[in-house]
């Protein structure tokens, strides 16, 4: 009688490592598609509706490849390209841009927990854009107010570290204590700043707190993309690092890995990456917590593939929550930043319930 043979539970024929491959790739697959029609619905839908064909006619024309789909109208296509592909761009590039940035954090403080408001370079953020806001005159405007935001946030970042870095070293609960202390003080200095401020000052600085996309403009796109692209694309290079860390400090720099360096590099990764994120949009909330998490529970905790799912699924994330928040109210536009609160509360509670009916929780 002939040998049985035994097959391994799992999809018949397919050999154990090839699984998370064909995972990851119905992944990125399912991202890019949602991320596409996404693209196309947002650029359609608003006040002035525009066909699908009109908008890939639009993009296509755009890039030099004239076709019948191009809008007939120059008014369309002057509103696609001057409102419209602008505010998908920076919905984009935002949402990557905090979705990596909290991969790099939770990469650096080893606890899916951890998000880039963690070391205070949102509540800096905050503190920069108040202070031009209430200044008047240059730092008032929208390049203004998003410089001083990038600054605060990037300096409240470079402060932490400093602060919490004693003997050469850092330590992970020193940099989790002393970012809470930054955000309480950075926090303060918001609330002052709201009360020296005038009525239309401390309105402005509510509102772009709420978060925003409404007026994006292609200067500041570009601006936004330097930043993001370089940043993540670093970000990517460091990934096998990011892998070495995870099996533990001692173990890595036995391994050869420069801890402390990585941390460095990495701190000011999620500043860049966060500051430049926010000074167009201001605080968009739970992205770089929520989008790394779902991400790693479908591929795992290797960081290659984590950062560039989270690349993905934060502009997906974000281009579907623009749109909503355009659509969903007639006549009026929700915060951006309320609806990923809306989502990240909850989602943030779940892990919370879900850590603790762990042995031990995260640690």
């Amino acid at each position: 009688m002939a040998d049985a043979v035994v097959t391994p539970v799992g999809a018949p024929g397919l050999a154990p490592a090839s699984r998370p491959r064909l995972r990851a790739a119905a992944l990125f697959v399912a991202l890019a598609v949602l991320l596409a029609v996404g693209v196309i619905a947002s650029a359609g839908v608003g006040q002035l509706t525009v066909s699908v064909t009109e908008v890939i006619g639009a993009l296509l024309r755009g890039i030099g490849i004239d076709t019948a789909w191009a809008p007939s109208s120059k008014i369309t296509y002057e509103a696609l390209w001057q409102i419209r592909f602008p505010r998908v761009a920076m919905s984009l590039l935002v949402g990557a841009a905090l979705a990596v940035a909290g991969a790099v954090m939770q990469a650096v403080f080893g606890n899916p927990l951890a998000e880039p408001g963690v070391v205070g370079v949102s509540s800096g953020a905050a503190l920069g854009a108040a202070l031009g806001i209430v200044s008047g005159g240059v730092l008032a405007g929208v390049v203004g107010t998003a410089s001083m935001a990038f600054i605060g946030g990037v300096g409240a970042t470079l402060m932490v570290y400093v602060m919490a870095r004693a003997g050469g070293r850092t330590e992970v609960v020193t940099l989790l204590l002393t970012g809470i202390a930054v955000n309480a003080f950075a926090g303060a200095g918001l609330a002052l700043v709201i009360f020296v401020g005038d009525s239309a000052a401390r309105e402005q600085i509510v509102f772009w707190q709420l978060g925003s996309l409404n007026g994006s403009r292609w200067n500041e796109v570009a601006v936004v993309a330097v930043f993001a692209v370089a940043a993540s694309t670093i970000a990517l290079a460091l990934a096998r690092r990011y892998d070495l860390l995870a099996l533990g400090e001692r173990t890595a720099g036995h391994l050869g890995l420069r801890v402390e360096r990585l941390r460095i590099v990495s701190i000011v990764l999620v500043a860049v990456l966060t500051g430049a994120a926010v000074a167009f949009a201001g605080i968009i909330s739970f992205v770089g917590l929520v989008v790394p998490h779902a991400i790693r529970m479908v591929l795992g905790p290797a960081h290659r593939l984590l950062l560039t799912g989270s690349l993905l699924g934060g502009a997906v994330l974000l281009v579907w929550a623009d749109l909503f928040a355009r659509t969903a109210v007639t006549g009026a536009e929700l915060p951006i930043g309320l609806l990923t609160s809306l989502i990240g509360g909850p989602f943030f509670f779940y892990l919370l319930r879900r850590a603790r009916a762990r042995q031990g929780g995260w640690a």
